[in-house]
């Protein structure tokens, strides 16, 4: 099943086109942690192909700057993180953990919106 659909369509992983060549051109770079691939060739093109659905979001801000030709060299896992970063997550608009804040019309817990008072003079 995954096989026709890498055929028929472009949004799942990659094209035959892509897989074609990257088995000929493509040298094998890293992988992140939700489980991209990323390669690059002699000339120095930078691509990604994704462990499932096509989502740029869900490429973390290293890999993000090395396939944007921002570093050259290529993100190690050791990096040192500080207590106040958190993981990298996906774009999560449309989906059931997106950010709600308090007083918007999707959110659980509505605001107590107080009528102002004018100034007097």
């Amino acid at each position: 099943m995954d096989f026709l659909k890498q055929i028929f369509t472009w949004w799942h992983k990659q094209t035959v086109g892509t897989f074609i060549y990257t088995l000929f051109v493509g040298k094998f770079v890293g992988e992140d942690d939700f489980g991209n691939k990323y390669y690059s060739n002699k000339k120095g093109k930078r691509w990604v192909i994704y462990k499932k659905n096509i989502e740029s979001s869900k490429i973390p801000p290293l890999w993000h700057s090395w396939i944007h030709n921002l570093t050259r060299s290529v993100p190690s896992d050791n990096i040192k993180k500080y207590s106040w970063q958190k993981d990298h997550q996906e774009n999560l608009t449309g989906t059931k953990n997106a950010h709600k804040p308090e007083g918007s019309l999707s959110a659980n817990v509505k605001k107590d919106m107080k009528k102002y008072e004018s100034w007097k003079a």
